[in-house]
């Protein structure tokens, strides 16, 4: 994988391991000279995320609305910064520019964006891997409610294990790269 993208919160959430997580992840990305793609912001995790790779001497692509520009959240300093007209445009955008995705902690854009590249990956309109960075038990709820959905007959058992879960971003990252 030469390039991740990582849908996460644009705020910092309450716990200081979201940010230190995000760092962590950063890091990483920027040691294992991944480029990181993702929404743009420079406020709550995505600003932790994009300036630690910054920092780190590594590459960041954002992607952002001209509607979130025009309310100037958008991060200046990066590597490159693709102003899209919308939403679904951003989510096309970063999906081309990508090969793999992972979410961190966030809101209701996150799990948006986590749940749509998973039904294009269900649709079979791509097949990068997918991951979870399940930050202090962050997403915990979210994959029992898979597991329920599952044992509900809704999703498949190989369409769930396209959803790769784990606390550790190394690990995660060679999870997804098939290491």
């Amino acid at each position: 994988m030469k390039s991740l993208c990582v849908f996460c919160g644009s705020s910092p959430g309450i716990r200081p391991a979201y940010a230190d997580a995000a760092r962590g992840l950063g890091t990483l990305l920027a040691e294992r000279n991944m480029t990181l793609v993702y929404g743009g912001s420079a406020s709550g995790l995505m600003l932790v995320l994009a300036d630690t790779v910054l920092a780190a001497g590594g590459t960041v692509i954002g992607v952002i609305p001209r509607a979130l520009v025009d309310r100037e959240i958008a991060h200046t300093g990066l590597t490159e910064l693709h102003v899209v007209g919308s939403m679904h445009e951003r989510k096309q955008k970063m999906a081309d520019l990508s090969d793999g995705f992972v979410a961190l902690p966030g809101g209701f854009g996150t799990l948006d964006e986590t749940a749509e590249i998973l039904t294009w990956r269900q649709l079979g309109l791509h097949d990068k891997p997918c991951g979870l960075l399940d930050v202090a038990g962050f997403f915990t709820p979210l994959l029992r409610f898979f597991d329920h959905a599952v044992d509900e007959g809704f999703i498949a058992v190989k369409q769930r294990r396209m959803l790769i879960a784990d606390g550790d971003p190394a690990r995660l990252i060679d999870r997804l790269a098939g290491v």
